[in-house]
């Protein structure tokens, strides 16, 4: 595989001059589980004492499991992969993912911090607002994709620190480190291969 980055060392490199700015570009992969766990618990709670059966509460929340594949597909290709031409936006392109293809196993900046993934959660539940007009099925649906979004963040740090010798973790492991290390403009999906193959942006069985 060709060198398409800067360092594989699992130190942080430093990216603002301000100490308060760089403490929230860094966190421990265990920060989303302390904060996102809860949330599912609490939205979980809330449909059911909302009224929402169990039947209908485990398919809205596999709905909401399910669409954040599709999420998490179209924000890595189409929003972190997106190239600016302005200097201020190569910056931010750089802040959001270059940084990560740069330094593909930096440990602090492997999930993602809560300074931006707090206010997505926000805007993801507004949006959704917009769909859901019974309030109940947002609650169970809601649950579902914060999950997703878990199971993500976990898997994006054990593709870069965990082996993996055989089975479904190792191909789909496979197929991230060949985004990273041979063509990023291939392989977007972190959590499951199904919308490259969708979408053509597997890579080509060799």
């Amino acid at each position: 595989m060709k060198k398409n980055y800067i360092s594989n060392d699992p130190q942080s490199t430093r990216m603002f001059k301000a100490g308060w700015m760089e403490a929230l570009s860094k966190v421990h992969f265990s920060v989303p589980l302390v904060i996102y766990i809860p949330v599912i618990g609490f939205f979980i709670y809330k449909s059911i004492l909302a009224g929402v059966q169990p039947l209908a509460l485990a398919g809205y929340f596999f709905l909401g499991l399910f669409l954040w594949t599709i999420a998490e597909y179209i924000l890595h290709r189409w929003v972190f992969h997106y190239i600016p031409k302005s200097q201020w936006g190569l910056r931010l392109h750089f802040i959001f993912h270059g940084v990560h293809h740069d330094y593909p196993r930096d440990a602090l900046r492997l999930v993602m911090p809560p300074s931006a993934s707090i206010p997505l959660a926000f805007g993801f539940y507004f949006l959704f607002t917009l769909f859901f007009h019974d309030k109940a099925n947002l609650y169970a649906f809601f649950p579902g994709f914060v999950l997703g979004y878990l199971i993500y963040d976990m898997m994006h740090y054990a593709m870069h620190h965990a082996n993996f010798k055989s089975g479904w973790f190792k191909k789909i492991k496979q197929h991230h480190m060949l985004h990273h290390y041979d063509n990023m403009d291939k392989g977007y999906g972190v959590s499951s291969i199904l919308w490259d193959k969708i979408f053509h942006s597997d890579f080509p069985k060799k």
